[in-house]
């Protein structure tokens, strides 16, 4: 065993950025007592010291050797230290979880051994929808932590939806001003409106500070502006984005609208301001642009849409559906930002050569993005963890459902059927929250936890191997989740505070996920 404390040495061969980490590290670590020098574990009789030295290996990849009196980190890069770090405390007690502990001993004390690792997938994503229920930067750093627990390394922030737009525009500030906030909501389209307002946003300091936080912490902000679908909020601040003619509101209940904005290049150039402003703020190698679920049934009655169509040669809006997120991520380009799009995009030609699709809608639109352009994983089954666990009736109201952790755990990015050629072109993946019937955080923990821990074995490892031994290890990874205050939902059911009981959360009927993988594989094959 040896002994680490708030007073352990350190030495770092490698970056600054790894050497600020280090000791932000060890400076969260128990101090010993004052009245004396630390009487560690048996065979321990003095703190260790800790020495990284950064390496050209895979980003990610790692190796942590640990002996009585030192530990030697080998990291591939910045994310390599930050997971050897994460390993190291996963070597403590679960207590070594909680932000402040006064530790027996003068310290943690880490069994010796060595751990060299590395991940199957440089995408391990998490997508938090913000737009339809609000979350404060409090709940989004909190949240960036709990993803660095678990080694993932993307959070993907959906920013602007029918229901809000929840980002600072300086340059365009009714899109804060009017478009964040409604003021009431609607749990479906068949719900009461409650008549309490709700809203919010975040300024531009506020994306910087989540940005950086989540880069201290080996995590890349990937931010979403939906584009040209899903603007109700846009087009509540200004209007004439949009059909003429046509007033809108930001939506008061959380389900999808048909609103859309003109693909026209005024509307291209009004957008490339408030991008602009992001990548001032933001700190990223990606910007999402959404693409999906856009109703373009007016289009071809618009006049400065067919008179743009007619100069470009097209016949079909979807052309210009394309066209429209190519502009957008041609403005991309010049500022060395890669476009991410949802596979909708892929499908009417708005992509370009680098983009990302990110796959939602099944299993063949994946197939037919991965044979052209790099493709993160993300299909609603079993990725969309806003959906039940269980078939319980306790569970409260949700999407629909269940996809339950088991269903997780089988999940396979990168399909063995797949050619190499476009097993190779999956960069990992992601879940998804969509905050329908997200209100509170807590509510956000719920669904999100195992269920997050077992998509980080598969994404880290590529598959689940071993489902039993995947279990055995997740009853012990929930002590260190109670150590960080995470309200997940216990494997064998909800606690009686987590239910639906009989109220508005009440479930509304029994599960219909294979009604549900049907139609989003069938819609999967549009053309």
């Amino acid at each position: 065993m040896c002994l680490l404390n708030g007073h352990t040495p350190v030495e770092v061969t490698g970056s600054p950025e790894i050497d600020r980490l280090l000791r932000r590290f060890v400076a969260g670590l128990p101090l010993p007592a004052a009245d004396g020098p630390p009487s560690g574990p048996a065979n321990t009789t003095q703190t260790a010291r800790i020495f990284v030295t950064e390496t050209d290996d895979v980003p990610g990849a790692y190796g942590v050797e640990v002996t009585e009196s030192r530990v030697d980190i080998r990291a591939g890069g910045f994310e390599g230290a930050v997971n050897a770090l994460t390993t190291l405390r996963q070597l403590m007690p679960a207590q070594a979880w909680r932000r402040e502990w006064s530790a027996d001993g003068g310290g943690w004390a880490v069994p010796c051994g060595t751990v060299v690792d590395r991940p199957e997938y440089g995408w391990r994503g998490a997508m938090l929808d913000v737009a339809r229920h609000f979350f404060p930067k409090s709940t989004i750093l909190r949240y960036v932590d709990l993803l660095a627990a678990h080694r993932f390394n993307r959070l993907h922030l959906h920013l602007a939806d029918d229901q809000g737009w929840r980002v600072e525009s300086r340059r365009h500030p009714r899109l804060h001003q009017v478009g964040s906030w409604r003021p009431s909501t609607r749990l479906g389209p068949d719900g009461v409106a409650d008549g309490t307002p709700h809203g919010g946003y975040y300024t531009l300091d506020d994306l910087t500070e989540i940005s950086a936080y989540a880069r201290a912490r080996g995590i890349t902000l990937v931010p979403e502006i939906d584009v040209p679908g899903h603007t109700s909020a846009l087009r509540a601040a200004y209007p004439e984005l949009g059909r003429p003619g046509q007033e809108q509101a930001v939506l008061d209940t959380v389900w999808a609208g048909g609103s859309s904005i003109s693909p026209t290049p005024p509307v291209v150039a009004f957008l490339q301001d408030v991008l602009e402003e992001i990548l001032d703020a933001v700190d990223t190698p990606y910007v999402h642009l959404g693409g999906d679920e856009c109703d373009m049934s007016w289009w071809a009655d618009d006049a400065a849409i067919a008179a743009e169509m007619s100069e470009h040669g097209y016949t079909d809006v979807k052309q210009m559906h394309g066209h429209f997120l190519r502009s957008l991520g041609g403005f991309l380009a010049t500022r060395g930002v890669r476009m991410v799009v949802w596979d909708e995009g892929l499908v009417t030609g708005g992509v370009l050569p680098d983009t990302v699709v990110m796959a939602w809608r099944g299993h063949e639109v994946a197939g037919r993005a991965a044979a052209s352009h790099d493709v993160v994983r993300a299909p609603l089954f079993p990725t969309y963890f806003n959906f039940d666990q269980s078939d319980l009736p306790e569970e409260p109201r949700s999407e629909g459902g269940p996809i339950t952790l088991d269903d997780v755990a089988a999940f396979s990015p990168a399909p063995a059927e797949w050619p190499d050629d476009m097993r190779d072109r999956v960069l990992g993946g992601q879940f998804q929250i969509w905050t329908e019937w997200v209100p509170t955080e807590r509510r956000l923990d719920y669904l999100a936890f195992p269920r997050a821990c077992a998509l980080a074995e598969v994404l880290w490892r590529g598959r689940v191997t071993d489902l039993p031994d995947f279990e055995r290890r997740l009853s012990v990874h929930l002590e260190r989740l109670d150590a960080l205050g995470v309200d997940y939902r216990p494997p064998a059911g909800p606690h009686p505070w987590q239910t639906g009981g009989a109220g508005v959360w009440r479930r509304s009927g029994p599960g219909q996920i294979e009604e549900t993988k049907k139609w989003v594989e069938s819609i999967s094959r549009e053309p």
